[in-house]
Order: C-alpha cells, then sequence, then structure tokens
C-alpha cells in the first residue's frame, strides 16, 4: 500500500527546505476562522481536509479557505474509519464529499484505510498521509508538549497535521504561531501540497 499513499511532500520548494501544514475535520466557524487569521498573518498557505457534513454546515468558511489562498481536501462526508466501514459505505462517503469540495487531495480519518479502499481511491484521487502529527486532539496533552513534539519530528518535506476541531483548540491554537514563527527562525517554507502527476 505505501506506494498509493502520500506520507511526505518534495524536501525543498524554490531552493529552501519545505514543510505543508494541514489542518483535519473542519471547517468549524470559531476554530477555522482563527487559524486562517493566523496563516493571513504569517503569509503562510495550508491545505484543510475537510468532513462533508462540516461543509454543508459552514459553506462560507470554505469559501474563505479557497479565497485566501489555501486548498480543501477531502475528508469523507462523516468522518467514517476505513477499517470498521464497508467499502461501498466508505466509498459512498467519499464520493458525498467530494461533490461538495471537489478535492484533488483526500485524507482518510484517522489514517485508517484498507488497501482495498485505497486502491479503488487512488484511481480518483490522491492519498495524503503524514509524517508529523501534532497530537493536538489529545486532551491528555498540553500544547507545549505537543509543541515540543513538532520540533523534535520537524524535517524536510513534513507533512504536519493539526486539527481545527473544539476538541483539539486550546491546544492547536496557542501553538500555531510559535511553530511558524520557528520554521521561519530554521529556514523552512510553508507550501501547498504537491499534486501528483
Amino acid at each position: 500500500m505505501a506506494s498509493q499513499l502520500m506520507w511526505s511532500g518534495p524536501v525543498e520548494v524554490d531552493g529552501q527546505p519545505a514543510v505543508y501544514l494541514t489542518f483535519d475535520d473542519g471547517p468549524h466557524p470559531e476554530i477555522t476562522s482563527a487559524v486562517l487569521d493566523i496563516l493571513a498573518q504569517n503569509e503562510v498557505p495550508a491545505t484543510f481536509f475537510c468532513v462533508g457534513q462540516n461543509v454543508e454546515k459552514h459553506l462560507d468558511i470554505v469559501e474563505r479557505i479557497r479565497e485566501e489562498g489555501h486548498e480543501i481536501g477531502n475528508h469523507t462526508y462523516r468522518h467514517e474509519s476505513g477499517w470498521t466501514t464497508s467499502n461501498y459505505q466508505y466509498l459512498k462517503s467519499y464520493s458525498r464529499c467530494q461533490e461538495l469540495v471537489n478535492a484533488k487531495w483526500f485524507r482518510p480519518p484517522y489514517g485508517r484505510i484498507t488497501r482495498s479502499q485505497a486502491s479503488a481511491l487512488q484511481k480518483e484521487t490522491q492519498i495524503i498521509m503524514w509524517d508529523v502529527l501534532s497530537g493536538d486532539f489529545d486532551e491528555n496533552r498540553t500544547a507545549e508538549m505537543c509543541y515540543n513534539d513538532l520540533l523534535v519530528n520537524t524535517r524536510p518535506g513534513a507533512i504536519v497535521v493539526f486539527h481545527d476541531s473544539i476538541k483539539a483548540a486550546d491546544r492547536m491554537l496557542p501553538l500555531l504561531h510559535a511553530y511558524i514563527s520557528w520554521l521561519r527562525q530554521e529556514g523552512y517554507t510553508c507550501s501547498l501540497l504537491p499534486v501528483a502527476v
């Protein structure tokens, strides 16, 4: 399955080491808006893997994401785990979300996707995983713990996962600006995910 999934991106963009910021589970009116404000202040792009049910409720936020130069990814309609969902239901959820977002990329919720689901989807889209998980969804962690892990694990080409959700906001929002500042100091550029040819 490794060849079907993208775990990291190109290590350089325009001669600079690159990192790819991604946000899962939105859009959420307050949290995603706060993320967009931080990204705008820092002039960095990101990819938002959106859940179809949330897209239907917050089309204005989706529009803002696109207007501000970011990209939308498909994160299924109902945020199902591929491991516990039939292929039929899983692909149907992907398609329903795709009708709403028309995305170039797909990220499986929880990173859980079966070989047969990946085989079916790779004909339609680029499946994006990650190699740096911020851990912002874990309520037993603090923003500082998440931030320190990011500094240790970030390397050129890293696809970094945050969550623009209520559950993650207390950890994600306080560390996001600081992490972007650290990336700058270390000489990284933040880029949008590459499109597979």
